[in-house]
């Protein structure tokens, strides 16, 4: 569960939580309302037709009234599709829409969340919340409300019906009813739990499916094939036990209502009998209840299946409504969006032209799931076209700096500027769309390569895109590829190498035009060779911008104007790589240390 996320008791099922998404289809929802008790009403009196065959073309043996009564039967009858077909038609309609509206609301609401709220949830549970959740939502929102209609419409109408047709018989079935109701209950809170454990279960072999296949190459490096074939068979045993225990349990209850249902009708065949034999009752009418006594067990079990679901859908619900109820912990101000708008109706005319100027005026700074500052009253100017470094070990907190420069994160107390502004008085897409970042790890959308660097400027030319290529000497990438500029990625860009998704995505960065550019250990997934490459193109695209390296390679960063050294999340030291060597410090220790290793390599 999000960490953030509060359990809440929700009214109604949660129901009104949920209006503003389906208000709009209620002329829908009435006319399935509608629709559903006129279906209704016609099935409970079908079974009259049948008393009016038996009592009056039978008894009396005489065809009169033959041509209205078929007329009447007809019409029932397709008023009855008609009525089956446009309900059913508009709830899944009804479904579909609910469930776009839902998703298309939960999605639009996650790019406006910032990375904390990542950091603390996995992919997994953001990806039911958005799939699963809104899906279920949909499913209650359309058919739970004609599965409460219809049943509950049709179990009035029959008891109406039998009470008006044969008070005293009426009684003998309305007895039975609480019976069958515990029946149906019983055994319906089993099976909702077991298969409540059959999902879960489920969940877990499709995860270790999922990791048998994409880590396929750790297992067979690690030679542990026989530990996670373990790790399934027990599972997928542990879902046939609990399948099988379904499945009985199943058997069970549909035995059980198979002798619930012959009782009453057997009740209804004794009592209805002596009446019918004793001419207070006529046999049409002992058809009637006989086709009532079978019919009325079904819709019971429906109603409380839909009732149990209502009950357990409100976790969904409850589940949607903390997501949409998150607030970000990066959020522009209502006047600040009013002048520049926000992430999906921005007012370019009103963006100034960014410059460059970086500085960190008296800034505190702590992660939200943290319990220690990692920056403590940090001062730092970084004028525009400087070219600042961030070094240190692996896991030491190089990002911190960079994070708070793109406003990723706020920080806790004291002030980002950028061109000499708080970054909070102006919009955080003006600033991203001044902002080039190359991530350590690439990322590239399935497409092609054309799609992937047209994200970084959409009505790029083939020509401004090849040029960017080979600023970055990623020409070579495009040689490789059969199509050229139509070549498809794949899903992640897993049809290229981890070096060649890095060049890719730093000509995509290169593309925008950027005046602020971050590269974040852009060079450790490429070889020494494309490495001088790299180097020599950094060189000439930092000109005139500003720009932050996060570096493990300190061999990339000797030439930068200022270099930061990070240690356990503080900055330990600052300076040129000179100054900074002849301090003999920190940095010293790593430098020397990283090219002994070098050297040793070598030999």
């Amino acid at each position: 569960m999000d960490k953030k996320e509060k359990t809440v008791s929700l009214p109604w099922f949660g129901i009104p939580r949920l209006f503003p998404y389906i208000k709009k289809y209620r002329k829908k929802l009435i006319l399935m309302a509608v629709l559903g008790i006129g279906a209704s009403l016609l099935d409970s009196i079908m079974p009259l037709f049948n008393r009016y065959v038996l009592d009056h073309f039978v008894a009396e043996n005489t065809l009169d009234t033959l041509g209205v009564f078929i007329s009447l039967y007809i019409a029932a009858i397709l008023i009855k599709v008609a009525c089956d077909f446009t309900s059913t038609y508009t709830g899944g309609k009804v479904e579909m829409s609910v469930n776009r509206d839902l998703r298309n609301a939960s999605f639009r609401h996650l790019q406006t969340l910032s990375f904390s709220y990542f950091n603390q949830n996995n992919v997994g549970y953001i990806h039911a919340r958005v799939m699963s959740d809104t899906g279920r939502i949909g499913e209650m929102v359309s058919w739970g409300m004609m599965d409460i209609i219809w049943n509950g419409a049709y179990l009035l109408c029959v008891i109406l019906v039998m009470i008006s047709v044969n008070a005293r018989l009426a009684m003998y079935v309305l007895v039975l009813l609480p019976a069958a109701v515990a029946l149906i209950s019983f055994f319906q809170k089993k099976l909702i739990r077991y298969n409540r454990r059959i999902r879960e279960i489920n969940s877990t072999i499709t995860s270790d499916f999922n990791e048998g296949i994409t880590g396929a190459r750790s297992i067979k490096t690690m030679v542990i094939e026989d530990t996670i074939r373990n790790d399934f068979e027990k599972d997928t045993g542990e879902m046939f036990a609990t399948s099988v225990k379904t499945g009985r349990v199943s058997a069970l209850f549909s035995s059980s209502i198979t002798l619930m249902s012959a009782l009453v009708l057997a009740v209804v065949m004794w009592r209805g009998g002596n009446l019918t034999m004793e001419n207070v009752m006529r046999i049409g009418t002992l058809s009637v209840f006989m086709s009532y006594a079978l019919g009325m067990i079904e819709p019971i079990q429906g109603l409380i299946q839909t009732m149990s679901n209502l009950i357990a859908i409100q976790v969904n619900i409850e589940r949607f409504t903390n997501l949409m109820n998150t607030v970000s912990d990066v959020a522009d101000r209502p006047d600040v969006i009013e002048k520049y708008g926000d992430t999906f109706h921005p007012k370019k005319e009103n963006w100034e032209p960014l410059i460059g100027d970086v500085e960190f005026k008296d800034v505190s700074f702590m992660y939200p799931d943290g319990n220690e500052m990692v920056l403590e009253h940090f001062d730092l100017k970084v004028p525009h076209g400087t070219n600042a470094a961030i070094v240190g070990e692996t896991g030491a907190g190089k990002s911190t700096l960079v994070n708070l420069v793109c406003r990723f994160f706020e920080p806790t107390d004291g002030q980002v500027l950028i061109d000499g502004i708080d970054a909070r008085e102006r919009s955080q897409l003006w600033l991203h769309s001044n902002i080039g970042y190359v991530l350590q790890t690439p990322h590239l959308f399935s497409g092609t390569v054309r799609d992937n660097l047209r994200y970084g400027k959409p009505d790029a030319t083939d020509e401004e895109i090849m040029e960017a290529l080979k600023l970055v000497s990623a020409d070579f990438v495009l040689d490789k590829m059969d199509k050229g500029l139509d070549s498809e990625v794949g899903e992640g860009g897993d049809m290229l190498s981890t070096g060649e998704k890095q060049l890719l995505s730093f000509a995509r960065a290169i593309l925008a035009d950027p005046r602020i550019l971050v590269l974040d250990e852009a060079t450790s997934s490429i070889d020494t060779v494309t490495e001088k490459a790299i180097q020599d193109a950094i060189k000439k695209v930092i000109k005139g911008r500003t720009s932050f390296m996060i570096a493990h390679r300190l061999s990339t960063v000797v030439d930068a104007d200022i270099i930061l050294v990070v240690r356990d999340g503080k900055i330990i030291e600052r300076g040129k790589h000179n100054e900074l060597m002849k301090k003999h410090g920190y940095y010293y220790s790593l430098y020397t240390r990283q090219f002994e290793n070098m050297a040793a390599d070598l030999v």
